[in-house]
C-alpha cells in the first residue's frame, strides 16, 4: 500500500560541503549505537526531503569572525553520504567548526594541518537520522497510567531529557514529538536549542487533539475538543506557544465541521496537521480535510483500507499536494522477536541518569509482554505488512 502514495522520509544532511551538523561529536552515528527505548506508537513541520544532488556550485565562504575554528577529520570509515551511490569505502570527512567542510574518499581528501583526527576504522559513518514519530515523556514503560503517577513531576527535568540524549545517542539528531504537555516539552525543545542539553533538533505538536481526553489524569497532553469555534481557539493557542505542527487523532469521533476547523485554523498559522489512521473513517476525514500526514497502519488485522479509502489516496496523491505517512510499523515487526529472544532488553544502555527505582519499574512492567494490551493483537497485524507496503 505505502507504494501508492508518498511516505515521510528525512536525513540530516544538506550539502556535502555545508551540512549542519550537531554538536562537536558531529552525531555521525554508528551501526553499534546504542537504541533509545521504544516510543509509544510510532510526524515537526512537513517531513524535511531527503538528501537531494549536490549543488553545482560551492557555497560562498564564511567570513572568519572570532577565533579560529577547531578541524576534526572523521577518518577511515564506510561512509553513506545520504545521495543514493555506492558507500565510499576508507573515507574520510572533514568538518570544520560545525559545518562538513570535505567529505570523499581518504586518498582524494587533503587533511588540513594540525587537525584532530577521529578514527572510524571498521565503523560505518552516516548522516544524522530522523524520527518521525517519537513521545519524549515515556521512556518504555508498559503500563501508562502507572508511568505518568510515579514519574508525571519529573517529565520536564528527568525523563524528557533522558530520552533526548538517548535518541541522539542512538543516532537520531531530528525528531517529531507527536503527543506531550505543550509547556514541558517547548521546555526541553528550548533548552536542547540553547545547548543546555544534549538532544536531537526537535519539531513538537504539544497535546493531542481528540474529542475528549480517554482518562482524567490524561487531560494535560489529550486536550478535547468540542466545537467549530473551541476548535479554532486551540489552534490559536498553541500556536501562540510556539508548536511545529499539530496532532488529531479519532477524528472520526469528532464532526466534519471540527475536524475541518482543526485543519484550516492551522494552516491559517502555517502549521501541518499530523492525523491518526487507525480506522478507515479516521483517514475518509483526514484526506476530506486536508490533512498533511498520517500516522501508523491500523490497529485492526485487515490486510488493507478499503477500496473507496485506496481511492481518495490515489486521488490525492494524483492532485500534486503531497501526502505524507508515518507508518509506525517497527514494533509490528520487532515485537515477536524481542519477546522470544528477550536478551537484547537487557542491554543496559537506556539506564544512565535514571534512578534505580524507575528502572527496576520499567522492566517489571514488560516482565511479560505478551500480556500488555498494547500487544494482544500484535503477532495477527504482522502478516497484514506485507501487504500494505508492497
Amino acid at each position: 500500500m505505502m507504494g501508492r502514495f508518498a511516505s515521510a522520509r528525512a536525513t540530516g544532511s544538506e550539502s556535502a560541503a555545508g551540512t549542519r551538523i550537531v554538536g562537536a561529536a558531529l552525531a555521525l552515528l554508528l551501526a553499534a549505537a546504542c537504541v533509545a527505548p521504544p516510543s509509544e506508537e510510532p510526524a515537526a513541520p512537513a517531513p524535511e526531503p531527503a538528501a537531494s544532488a549536490p549543488p553545482a556550485s560551492e557555497p560562498a565562504p564564511r567570513q572568519q569572525q572570532g577565533p579560529p575554528e577547531p578541524v576534526r577529520v572523521f577518518l577511515g570509515g564506510r561512509i553513506l553520504d545520504g545521495y543514493g551511490g555506492p558507500p565510499i569505502e576508507d573515507g574520510a570527512i572533514v568538518v570544520r567548526g560545525d559545518r562538513i567542510e570535505a567529505l570523499g574518499p581518504a586518498s582524494a581528501i587533503e587533511l588540513p594541518a594540525g587537525a584532530e583526527i577521529v578514527s572510524t576504522e571498521g565503523m560505518t559513518v552516516l548522516p544524522g537520522l530522523f524520527d518521525m514519530h517519537v513521545h519524549l515523556m515515556l521512556l518504555g514503560h508498559g503500563d501508562y497510567e502507572r508511568w505518568d503517577q510515579r514519574t508525571r513531576d519529573q517529565w520536564v527535568d528527568l525523563v524528557m531529557p533522558i530520552a533526548a540524549r538517548q535518541l541522539l545517542e542512538a543516532g537520531v539528531t531530528s525528531a517529531r514529538d507527536l503527543g506531550a504537555p505543550p509547556d514541558e516539552i517547548l521546555e526541553v525543545r528550548r533548552r536542547i536549542r540553547a545547548g543546555e542539553i544534549p538532544g536531537p533538533r526537535l519539531f513538537v505538536s504539544g497535546p493531542f487533539l481528540q474529542r475528549a481526553p480517554y482518562e482524567p489524569w490524561e487531560a494535560d497532553y489529550r486536550w478535547g475538543v468540542g466545537s467549530v469555534a473551541e476548535a479554532r481557539r486551540v489552534i490559536g493557542e498553541l500556536a501562540r506557544k510556539g508548536v511545529d505542527v499539530i496532532k488529531l487523532i479519532d477524528q472520526d469521533q469528532m464532526t466534519m465541521e471540527e475536524v475541518y476547523a482543526v485543519v484550516d485554523e492551522a494552516h491559517r498559522h502555517g502549521l501541518p496537521v499530523v492525523a491518526h489512521s487507525h480506522r478507515p473513517e479516521e483517514v475518509r476525514r483526514g484526506l476530506l480535510a486536508g490533512v498533511d500526514c498520517f500516522e501508523h497502519t491500523g490497529h485492526a488485522t485487515a490486510p488493507e483500507y478499503p477500496e473507496d479509502v485506496m481511492r481518495m489516496i490515489e486521488e490525492r496523491t494524483a492532485s500534486g499536494k503531497k501526502l505524507f505517512w508515518t507508518p509506525t510499523i517497527e514494533g509490528l515487526w520487532n515485537y515477536e522477536y524481542l519477546r522470544d529472544n528477550p536478551e537484547e532488553l537487557d542491554n543496559d544502555c537506556w539506564h544512565e541518569g535514571l534512578p534505580d527505582s524507575i528502572i527496576q519499574d520499567i522492566r517489571q512492567s514488560w516482565a511479560h509482554p505478551e500480556r500488555l494490551p498494547y500487544f494482544q493483537i500484535t503477532p495477527y497485524r504482522k502478516p497484514t505488512l506485507r501487504r500494505k507496503f508492497e
